[in-house]
């Protein structure tokens, strides 16, 4: 088992998640950073689908009461075991009872960690995800919570360190760029609205989660009269939602299943949000329909 010293703001357990249950109102959920965590994974010689942990921004710490094998990926920060600084991107070797201190994220802003064999809690509709919009999965990290580990099976076939090729993911401290296909509602706003969309920077705010990456900048414009509504419909990861104050909000893994603003274009890979701090530049480009 893990044994949680510093849970920090917020560290979950995540997997790849559970695709396959919106019609049941369940959104995918899973690690917003999936290549970090799949490249974790197969640095400790686990499956790609094992649960690992994601921390937010001050990361978190634990003990191995039995010792084992670790990796971090992700974000950029310092790691610690027992009070000696360690290699990011590695499997590192804890001793039994050795505390694994994961820091402040310098540069991006989730980390991953994986254990050898995995965190064995319970799944959930076939994952061990965390899912804080619906409550689904375990619950986010407390100090002093104890999670049993799973068996070092290596089921993959990688060798204990062989991360499998490109299965990393850059982090830019800069300027974001998101691929989006316009649609399913871009036609609710004017041809002036989309241009500003695609030509126009925008950073992140402060009020961005799990659920969404909430952007300011120029407002997007309506083309319809102002007491036309749409009805409530699906919505998808990576949805370009617009509210009434015309400000976009990116729809990320815990995002609702159903949604009553209209999308304007949706984003073909997400996981450079997962990475942005507030005040991040995002900038889209396309269209591709």
């Amino acid at each position: 088992m893990i044994a949680v010293v510093r849970a920090g703001p917020l560290t979950t357990v995540q997997d790849r998640g559970r695709p396959g249950y919106a019609h049941l109102g369940v959104p995918r959920s899973g690690a917003l950073d999936a290549p970090a965590l799949s490249r974790a994974n197969a640095l400790v010689g686990n499956h790609s689908g094992a649960a690992g942990l994601e921390t937010t921004l001050t990361g978190c710490a634990f003990r191995l009461p039995s010792g084992g094998v670790i990796a971090v990926t992700g974000a950029i920060a310092r790691v610690r075991v027992e009070g000696v600084p360690v290699s990011l991107d590695a499997p590192v070797s804890v001793p039994a009872g050795g505390l694994v201190d994961v820091g402040r994220a310098t540069v991006g802003v989730r980390s991953y960690v994986a254990v050898a064999g995995g965190l064995a809690v319970p799944p959930v509709l076939g994952s061990r995800s965390t899912d804080t919009l619906s409550g689904l999965g375990p619950s986010r990290l407390r100090d002093g919570d104890q999670l049993p580990l799973g068996p070092a099976l290596g089921r993959d076939g990688l060798p204990l360190g062989q991360a499998a090729p490109g299965s990393g993911a850059a982090i830019s401290a800069g300027s974001i760029n998101l691929a989006v296909r316009l649609g399913p509602r871009d036609d609710w706003f004017t041809s002036a609205a989309v241009e500003t969309l695609l030509t126009t920077a925008y950073t992140v705010s402060p009020n961005s989660n799990r659920v969404g990456a909430r952007l300011a900048g120029a407002a997007l414009a309506r083309a319809d009269a102002p007491a036309r509504e749409l009805p409530s419909e699906g919505v998808v990861l990576g949805a370009v939602q617009v509210p009434a104050d015309g400000q976009p909000l990116v729809f990320l893994a815990d995002h609702p299943t159903t949604g009553g603003y209209p999308v304007i274009a949706v984003v073909t890979d997400v996981t450079g949000l997962a990475q942005a701090r507030p005040g991040s530049t995002v900038r889209f480009h396309g269209p591709e329909r």
